[in-house]
């Protein structure tokens, strides 16, 4: 195990968990009443822009925060393995964790994994979706039957400019949509707005919603 400062103060614990498809490893920062969990995308890594953004909201509630890497990512691929794997790999590193109620979430894959397997983690009480991967440009189906699974509430936060489309808000979902930003929540000049307006907007709408799902243990009761 691993221990490096963050630039938000905080440790980070770098935890290797085995699965059936190599080791994963946990990122885990804080302690606190209850957990937010994030997975990476299918394109990058834990240190997503608006991951840590994400990451940030939930410690600043007094929050434990752990950011799943995904065997292939820690043995240096490039090419996210088929959904199953994913899924399998993900709830294998989550059981590795003590027990605490929270919210799994992730950005674009990570969130669809997040989606598909929220009613098998106990204690889930929402999930995050961060650049939901609605519809593939030009070619697959959408995804929104997945955004449909959670028994649990569901907040999307999505760039207004995102290649894959903005999914709709119905009941158990609300959607903050970011004005300018694209799937990977970045800017152009002619938007009017840096990127660092972009994720304390994202930022800001994680806390108020994690106040919502979360209220006993984020002191909003």
């Amino acid at each position: 195990m691993g221990v490096t400062a963050t630039s938000a103060g905080q440790c980070v614990r770098l935890v290797p968990v085995p699965t059936p498809f190599g080791p994963a490893r946990l990122h885990v920062e804080g302690d606190g009443p209850a957990r937010l969990v994030l997975g990476h995308g299918a394109g990058g890594g834990v240190d997503a822009p608006d991951l840590l953004a994400a990451r940030d909201a939930a410690l600043g509630l007094g929050l434990q925060v752990v950011r799943v890497e995904q065997p292939w990512r820690v043995r240096g691929g490039r090419v996210a393995p088929a959904p199953p794997r994913l899924d399998q790999a993900w709830l294998t590193a989550l059981a590795a964790l003590p027990s605490l109620p929270g919210v799994l979430g992730g950005r674009s894959s990570g969130a669809r994994v997040a989606c598909r397997t929220a009613h098998l983690v106990a204690g889930t009480r929402g999930v995050l979706c961060l650049a939901f991967p609605l519809q593939p440009p030009g070619r697959g189906p959408a995804r929104a039957p997945e955004l449909a699974l959670p028994p649990v509430p569901r907040l999307v936060v999505q760039g207004g400019r995102d290649v894959f489309g903005v999914p709709a808000a119905c009941e158990g979902v609300q959607v903050l949509v970011v004005a300018g930003a694209d799937h990977a929540f970045a800017v152009r000049r002619r938007d009017g707005r840096t990127r660092e307006q972009v994720l304390a907007e994202l930022r800001g709408g994680v806390t108020r919603w994690l106040r919502t799902v979360l209220p006993g243990e984020t002191g909003s009761a």
